[in-house]
């Protein structure tokens, strides 16, 4: 399996990335236990299928140490070179208080060390509370570890459209922002991307498969209780259909989705994922990896082999218009964290 040249993006001049990426929030333990002698073995096949670029986070429990040990076994079978082939993007997410250089290059050297790198390919920064201005603190200190070579890109997670913008006009270098983003949560269409584009931010789409309820597995079946839903996004994403609409609304769009799906021959995650990546200033959508427990990389792959045509969209549309507006019910991108 190789993937087409439509799989990369050259998100910065020394970046080129898979537009999607490997979401490693499914090693955190909220998703169920991950065996590293499983986990890293599946590592290498993502690699090899062309699913080069890896979305983690400081609190992602052993995610970055897995990276490092994945450059060290990666070194050791296949050369230094092998490394260039990778690109790995962490997030620093403190809590609020006061910041300081000292804390700032703390925090990021333990990243440093983790993921056994020289400097952070791309830091994600999150803050909980705005009214804490502490984050304009950390970004000027994070610039500066940048300068010194610790950092090569900034970025955020979950912050909002405001909020974005004071951070530019504090010149402050941003490249992407990750967002939840998906059919079900289109939030960043309404301000987000208008900003992005203009600034040339990339977004990075999380949640864009509802935690796996954007699937044949859901079509046509009573709607799960809390206990049927054994992971943590599934609970999260159920949540956020509740919010949209109803399950028969669900079930009215899984049906659509499965239209269109067997149109091009592909899967209702392909359509779900496709539609995602086909929206303005969207770099990439994360797919989450459960590595060594469930690979789909021959299924992902086949978001590269389509496009959605005026008629796909139309019969979304139509769906999505009977939905509830989630901007105006939780607000803009990450309002649901700081509630």
């Amino acid at each position: 399996m190789k993937l087409p040249d439509s799989s990369r993006l050259q998100f910065t001049p020394d970046l080129n990335i898979c537009r999607i990426l490997n979401g490693m929030w499914q090693v955190s333990g909220a998703h169920g236990s991950i065996d590293p002698k499983k986990a890293l073995p599946a590592m290498f096949d993502y690699l090899d299928a062309g699913f080069t670029t890896w979305d983690l986070a400081d609190h992602y429990g052993p995610a970055e140490d897995f990276i490092g040990e994945f450059r060290r076994q990666l070194k050791a079978q296949r050369g230094e070179a092998a490394l260039n082939q990778i690109q790995t993007f962490t997030k620093w997410v403190p809590r609020p208080g006061r910041m300081t250089h000292a804390i700032v290059e703390e925090n990021i050297q333990i990243s440093l060390r983790r993921m056994d790198v020289a400097s952070l390919d791309l830091l994600q920064f999150h803050w909980w509370e705005y009214r804490d201005s502490g984050y304009l603190d950390a970004l000027k200190y994070m610039a500066e570890l940048q300068a010194a070579g610790k950092i090569k890109h900034l970025a955020l997670t979950n912050f909002d459209t405001e909020h974005l913008q004071i951070i530019l006009d504090h010149g402050i270098p941003i490249v992407s922002n990750q967002v939840q983003y998906s059919l079900i949560d289109q939030r960043p269409q309404v301000a987000m991307a208008n900003l992005c584009r203009q600034h040339g931010i990339q977004l990075f789409a999380y949640g864009s498969l509802c935690g796996g309820l954007l699937s044949e597995q859901y079509l046509g079946q009573p709607e799960p209780g809390r206990w049927d839903l054994d992971t943590a996004s599934l609970r999260k994403y159920k949540n956020m259909i509740d919010a949209w609409g109803d399950w028969s609304l669900f079930q009215t769009l899984l049906s659509t989705l499965q239209t269109i799906a067997q149109k091009h021959g592909v899967s209702i995650a392909n359509v779900a994922v496709r539609y995602v990546l086909e929206q303005p200033a969207v770099g990439g959508v994360i797919v989450g990896a459960r590595l060594g427990v469930a690979e789909h990389l021959a299924d992902n792959a086949q978001v590269f082999n389509f496009s959605l045509d005026n008629e796909d969209r139309t019969l979304l549309e139509t769906v999505l218009n009977r939905s509830r507006d989630l901007y105006q019910l939780i607000g803009d991108c990450g309002d649901e964290y700081r509630r």
